[in-house]
């Protein structure tokens, strides 16, 4: 059994991945951070996090904002993997697209045992990966999840390849994979309008000008390393 989780609500399961998600960039998720992520309002964020705390999954630090603790840790990457191998196999299994997974993903990680996951990973061949370049938890708990910078963080002439994209926004991925912006996929930064301008962006012998905010959504590593 998943640690803590028999007592957790899918709301609360929720509030642990997205804290997770943010303190990935290196900082406690503030009460605004955790709202904007889960669509709801701040205000009716205070009232779960009491919970949690009290349940020994996070502690909120004064003026900063909310950290899991170890036990949180655990149950929220026990949800990311089960959301990341629904993913793969509605991908690989089921044909659906990679811009439709999520919320299909969403829907069922709260109900999936730990065991149907395991044999959904195993049937797939335990990937690394999720379908958007996500990197799937151990069923030990443990997971290669280092920050990588993001295209829009490349200096003109530098190349990059695709690591992984977020899932949340379907129309996102469809324009990426229109443009041929998958995990895999070498990029080149040719150009950079000043005053925060799009990019020009080489995928193989095409060009494409995209936005910043794409640009900052699509995480690379370098060919180099």
């Amino acid at each position: 059994m998943t640690p803590g989780r028999a007592a957790l609500t899918g709301q609360a399961e929720d509030y642990l991945k997205v804290i997770y998600e943010i303190e990935r960039d290196g900082e406690a998720a503030a009460t605004t951070a955790i709202a904007e992520r889960l669509h709801i309002a701040p205000a009716s964020v205070s009232g779960m996090v009491r919970r949690l705390a009290r349940q020994g999954l996070v502690v909120v630090e004064r003026y900063r904002g909310v950290r899991l603790t170890p036990k949180g840790r655990r149950v929220a990457l026990q949800m990311i993997r089960r959301h990341r191998v629904l993913e793969s196999y509605l991908v690989t299994r089921l044909g659906y697209g990679w811009d439709g997974v999520h919320d299909e993903a969403e829907r069922l990680e709260h109900a999936a045992s730990p065991d149907l996951i395991d044999r959904m990973a195993a049937a797939l061949g335990d990937p690394t990966v999720d379908p958007h370049g996500a990197p799937i938890p151990r069923a030990d708990g443990t997971v290669d999840d280092a920050r990588l910078p993001v295209l829009n963080d490349l200096a003109v002439g530098e190349q990059g390849r695709v690591a992984r994209m977020s899932d949340r926004d379907p129309a996102l991925l469809r324009y990426l994979g229109e443009l041929g912006i998958r995990p895999g996929v070498t990029l080149r930064l040719v150009d950079r309008a000043p005053f925060d301008g799009p990019l020009t962006v080489a995928v193989g012998r095409a060009r494409h000008v995209i936005g910043v905010t794409v640009a900052t959504r699509v995480y690379i590593r370098d060919d180099r390393r």
